[in-house]
């Protein structure tokens, strides 16, 4: 049978009583009687139905169950405390919450971070991840990044960068691919979550797809670990997914081919004037890497 968490103020009593094996002493410290201190204890020792101290005439002693509590009880509170002053106390000033697309995180903010923090080591930046836009949405973030049309989110942003689609494979099937015609002897991986995948490629390219073998993913990630163990070809979506592209060792299918892809990526906010100082400094700085 589980236990109801205990009260936070009795863990505090209890934990200063353990600290100084004294009551008297802990009041003090709590600015409480001796004899609050004792009830609150009694209460605890109530709920958790276990003596977690010996009392003598001038003094008290953990019990063996008390000795093995203590620790954990000092951890909870001082994490709580850590939580609260890094959410609501003067460090909050300096935090900066972003949300980004999984494949721009991976592809760019991870490879530029730590230039990031040399240039503004005071600002502790918060990164999260979202696969689609549909959960840009959710938790409390500074700023976005978004794959697709910014209005969606009703804010102000600005235009960090397009994609350059392009087919990528295992270099033993892209050295079998000399002209468009040759992509069609593999499965072609789609991702299902963009606007631009291989129609739009076959329709630059000017090629019918008509006898296209497809394989499905939801996101460049999966697509180009896909391709990486032979399953067919993948699409690059340069520059964001550069870093994916090599790590799984996929090369260009065809050299003289690349497309635009039909949307881009944007930092979204609330209000532009009503940045924070840390906001506005990423702002500018992730421009600067983006477009400079």
């Amino acid at each position: 049978m589980s236990i109801t968490v205990p009260s936070l103020n009795w863990l505090r009593v209890f934990e200063a009583a353990a600290r100084f094996q004294s009551f008297a002493r802990a009041a003090e410290e709590l600015n409480m009687s001796a004899a609050a201190v004792s009830q609150q204890v009694r209460a605890l020792e109530d709920r958790v139905g276990a003596p977690l101290f010996t009392r003598g005439a001038q003094s008290v002693m953990l019990t063996d169950l008390g000795r093995a509590y203590l620790p954990i009880v000092q951890q909870s509170l001082l994490s709580l405390q850590n939580a609260t002053d890094g959410l609501f106390g003067q460090a909050r000033e300096q935090q900066l919450h972003v949300q980004a697309e999984l494949l721009f995180c991976h592809g760019i903010l991870a490879r530029h971070y730590l230039d990031f923090k040399e240039s503004f080591p005071e600002i502790t930046l918060l990164l999260s991840t979202a696969l689609h836009m549909s959960e840009m949405r959710h938790g409390y973030f500074d700023m976005r990044i978004a794959f697709g049309s910014p209005l969606l989110h009703e804010a102000d942003s600005d235009f960090l960068l397009g994609e350059r689609i392009y087919p990528v494979a295992r270099p033993d099937i892209a050295a079998a691919i000399r002209e468009p015609a040759d992509l069609l002897a593999y499965p072609l991986i789609e991702v299902t979550t963009h606007r631009a995948g291989w129609a739009h490629v076959f329709e630059q390219m000017s090629e019918t797809q008509v006898l296209a073998r497809y394989a499905y993913a939801d996101s460049t990630l999966v697509a180009m670990a896909m391709a990486s163990e032979g399953v067919g070809i993948a699409l690059a979506r340069a520059p964001v997914s550069d870093k994916a592209m090599t790590q799984a060792g996929l090369v260009p299918c065809l050299e003289d081919f690349e497309t635009t892809g039909r949307e881009g990526y944007h930092l979204i906010y609330p209000e532009r004037d009503a940045l924070r100082r840390p906001a506005r400094a990423f702002r500018d700085w992730l421009l600067d890497i983006c477009q400079g």
